[in-house]
C-alpha cells in the first residue's frame, strides 16, 4: 500500500488501514503512531511511518 502523499489526517488513516478512527488515536497513544500538530485544529501523519507500522503487523 503506497501513496504519494506525504502525510494524512487521521480518518484519512484509518481508512488507509482499513482500522477504526479512536484506534488511529490509540496507536498514537501508546507511540505506535507519532502525530504531527500543524495548527490548533489540523493534526496529521506520516504515511511512510504508517506503512511501516502496516508492514511490521504479523499476519497469522
Amino acid at each position: 500500500m503506497e501513496t504519494s502523499k506525504k502525510y494524512m489526517r487521521a480518518k484519512e488513516a484509518s481508512k488507509y488501514m482499513g482500522i477504526g478512527l479512536s484506534t488511529i488515536w490509540h496507536y498514537a497513544s501508546i507511540g505506535l503512531l507519532h502525530p504531527k500538530k500543524i495548527s490548533a485544529r489540523v493534526t496529521v501523519f506520516e504515511v511512510s511511518e504508517i506503512d511501516n507500522l502496516i508492514n511490521s503487523v504479523e499476519v497469522i
